[in-house]
């Protein structure tokens, strides 16, 4: 895992945390549970966590435009998780009560060799990857 990396899940996981300590809303304290878990998941703590919209999603790179290709987790206003993606035009996969469900079921649709994060932007990575798929050498 690469110090960018690192440094975006822990702060991630301050704010998170901080919203909860301020007592800002059940929807705070569900998030802070499952930024909690996923950042515990080997998985997708190589992955570059970014949010929206009380989502978090993975990307596969660490710089802006993220990746959009992997399935993300939101909570609803009464506490649940959804399971999405890896668009949002993509139907819904699941709902559950259950942080580690959310994140069981990201973890089970993510792609072969998904990680860990590529240093650079989204456009850097897709021509590493088709770099790498030509079986040239690594641009990273």
């Amino acid at each position: 895992m690469t110090h960018v990396v690192e440094a975006a899940w822990q702060e991630m996981f301050t704010v998170a945390e901080g919203r909860t300590r301020e007592g800002e809303s059940l929807v705070a304290g569900r998030f802070a549970e499952l930024v909690r878990v996923a950042r515990g998941e080997p998985l997708l703590r190589q992955l570059y966590p970014w949010t929206g919209m009380w989502e978090l999603h993975f990307s596969r790179c660490t710089e802006k435009r993220w990746t959009w290709d992997l399935p993300y987790i939101g909570t609803t206003g009464d506490g649940r998780y959804y399971v999405e993606g890896p668009h949002r035009s993509s139907p819904r996969i699941a709902e559950t009560d259950s942080a580690v469900a959310a994140v069981a079921m990201v973890i089970d649709r993510l792609p072969p060799q998904c990680g860990p994060a590529f240093v650079g932007t989204s456009d850097e990575f897709a021509a590493h990857e088709k770099a790498r798929s030509r079986g040239l050498p690594a641009t990273d």
